[in-house]
Formats: structure tokens, sequence, C-alpha cells
């Protein structure tokens, strides 16, 4: 699914987060298809001032919901400093699997109801990286 679907699919009759894709050629529904072992996901959310707030709230539900699925590993919000109000979890999966599971499970799914009507998501997954000499994969 394709964030033009995955839009669609959210927004069916209901006010949710827009969603974007951080990269065009590689979406998150063409990653959720890779057998790739631990994954990291990347998401930014980026809401107005005044509803920053609500997004944290239902951020919270949501990670509470998803510590409770099999294959989760951790989970970390950042939050842009001075006046912003970019956002950006970090978070740690056993697998693609596991994170597709959870994902579009319809539970989930109902919970982003509960995100503000300003609020944009780009949700991409990654895995680690070897470069000699700085850092293991």
């Amino acid at each position: 699914m394709d964030a033009k679907a995955i839009n669609e699919f959210l927004r069916e009759e209901t006010i949710m987060p827009t969603f974007v894709e951080m990269d065009a050629r590689s979406t998150l529904s063409v990653q959720m298809e890779q057998d790739v072992r631990p994954v990291v996901l990347i998401n930014t959310f980026t809401v107005s001032a005044d509803e920053a707030p609500e997004l944290l709230k239902a951020w919270a539900e949501d990670a509470a919901w998803m510590k409770k699925q099999p294959g989760f590993i951790s989970t970390q919000l950042h939050r842009g400093i001075g006046d912003s109000c970019v956002f950006l979890n970090y978070a740690v999966w056993e697998s693609t699997y596991h994170f597709k599971r959870a994902f579009t499970d319809p539970e989930f799914q109902s919970q982003l109801l509960h995100y503000p009507p300003s609020t944009t998501v780009s949700p991409h997954l990654f895995q680690k990286v070897a470069v000699p000499g700085i850092c293991v994969a």
C-alpha cells in the first residue's frame, strides 16, 4: 500500500494523520514486504503548536499498545528543540514481519483517529549499516 492508498484507507469519513513517504522509491508498504531482522522504524510527526499536547497523548497510547506486541523491542520519542513542533520516533523491532503485523492491525489503525487533524507522519524502516572503523551492523 503506497502513501496515497494509506491516506485513502485511513481517511475514510474520518480525520486521520496525513502520511507522507520519506522515500518514494521505497515506500513503507514495499519495505514491510522485505525480510529484515532487526528493523528500525523512524517516524517523523509534524503538528501545529496548539495540537502538540494532543499528539503526545496519542503517541503515548500508541506506544503503550505497541509495547505489548510480539517482536517489539523499544521506542523513544524526540522533539525538535526551540519552538519546534517536529517529533521523531525511533522504534526497534525484531523484524519487518513483526512491525507489519502490529502496524496493520485494525486495533492500531483505529487508534490513529486520536491524532490531531494537523498531524503529518512519515514512517520509514531502516537497518543498521556497517562503516569500517566507525560502526558495526
